[in-house]
């Protein structure tokens, strides 16, 4: 800013003195003096582009050596805290608008207390912890008909189920997906396929990214899973890239992860953002549930709910575990590298484990080591730098709309 400021000093100066003088300076010299304060006018607009806070938020490179995270404190946002007419809850996804320092964070509602929706958030932190959060706005996702979306009992085949958001500076648009619905049984058949969207920051549908064949929703036991299909996305290349997540594998790629080592084995997919396809797909291994269920019969899950690109084709990849019996979840993240894993797209991965490589993954954080209670973690997305010149991660937990879940905010620094 002070070179800024500077530079335009110097114009002005040098404009006055033309005012001045220019009758009386021999030709030459004014051509010569003329040509300078071109090239410091034009010195001034390129400083002024480089300034412009939306590509400051378009390059700013993301860290690509992080060794560590150090946890630096908890807000709980209230059970079913009101605003602005709609019940908070269900907070699945966050991302951050370095420009004007807003936080999205998208509900996982369908539509069945109030319509799907998102949220914008202030948040202020120090190395100290989180010393305030409080929402600014709220925002109804909108169809392509400009309608919002209906539950269930309304319209079962375009519910939606909203997972994830991200915000891309760009464009200035927000784009968020939704896992669709597969139910199949001897009363109904619902196949909703997932669905990759872009809307405006008013909620506005915008246009829609085109899925490949092995997401679209099966009656038999083909393509995604109920309830396991887009979970994560993460804007990479400068926002010229999108790479999305199934939660759990597809029926063709094996078995869902189990208390023991069971070559689970999720989809990692790769889309131009411009053209709006898939360009690739990637695999990532699972690690095993990490507790058993009570009883051995119960529920047990784990997958991934969300991703953050790193830079280079590395990405954060948060695992959730949870299993019937044990109220807290196990919360892993780990350091996923693609460049050396194989295309999958038009691969099964059930049986084939020979045949490909997969993601190469390294531990960063158990949250069980923290000592605290942990639950639901869905989001993640780099926050604001620290006055240490350090990075920060902030980490949502969706409570699922019960009250004996927390909607938790997690606030890390970066150590690289």
């Amino acid at each position: 800013m002070w070179v800024f400021n500077q530079l335009i000093k110097i114009v002005s100066i040098t404009k006055i003195y033309f005012r001045l003088f220019y009758t009386t300076l021999h030709p030459n010299l004014f051509m010569q003096l003329y040509k300078l304060n071109i090239v410091l006018f034009f010195s001034v607009c390129l400083l002024i582009t480089a300034c412009d806070p939306s590509k400051k938020a378009m390059l700013t490179p993301k860290p690509e050596a992080i060794t560590s995270l150090h946890f630096l404190g908890e807000k709980d946002i209230p059970y079913n805290l009101p605003y602005n007419n709609t019940t908070v809850g269900g907070l699945s996804g966050i991302d951050y608008d370095s420009t004007h320092g807003t936080y999205y964070l998208i509900s996982d509602d369908r539509s069945a207390i109030n319509p799907a929706r998102f949220y914008t958030a202030n948040i202020s932190f120090t190395q100290n912890g989180i010393d305030s959060f409080y929402f600014t706005d709220v925002q109804n996702m909108l169809q392509a008909n400009a309608n919002v979306y209906p539950n269930n009992k309304l319209d079962p085949y375009h519910t939606p189920d909203p997972e994830a958001m991200r915000y891309n500076p760009v464009s200035k648009q927000l784009v968020w997906s939704s896992e669709g619905e597969r139910i199949v049984n001897n009363k109904d058949t619902v196949l909703e396929n997932p669905s990759v969207i872009m809307i405006s920051t008013d909620g506005k549908y915008l246009d829609s990214f085109t899925l490949p064949p092995n997401l679209v929703m099966q009656s038999t036991e083909k393509g995604p899973r109920q309830n396991s299909a887009l979970e994560g996305l993460s804007f990479a290349d400068n926002f010229a890239t999108l790479f999305v997540n199934v939660e759990e594998p597809l029926y063709e790629d094996g078995p869902r992860a189990d208390v023991t080592d069971n070559n689970a084995y999720i989809r990692i997919l790769k889309f131009n953002v411009a053209t709006k396809i898939n360009t690739a797909q990637y695999a990532y291994k699972l690690e095993p549930v990490a507790f058993p269920a009570i009883p051995s019969t119960g529920f047990k899950i784990n997958g991934v709910p969300d991703i953050l690109s790193m830079g280079n084709n590395k990405f954060l990849v948060i695992e959730r575990s949870f299993s019937t019996g044990r109220l807290p979840c196990t919360i892993k993240v780990f350091i996923a590298d693609l460049n050396s894993a194989t295309d999958i797209t038009n691969m099964p991965l059930l049986n084939t484990a020979s045949q490909f490589a997969p993601a190469t993954k390294k531990l960063l954080l158990n949250m069980d080591n923290l000592g605290i209670y942990i639950d639901n973690i869905e989001g993640v997305t780099f926050g604001p730098t620290l006055p240490n010149g350090h990075k920060t991660l902030l980490f949502i937990a969706d409570n699922n709309f019960t009250q004996i879940e927390k909607t938790q905010l997690l606030l890390f620094e970066v150590i690289e």
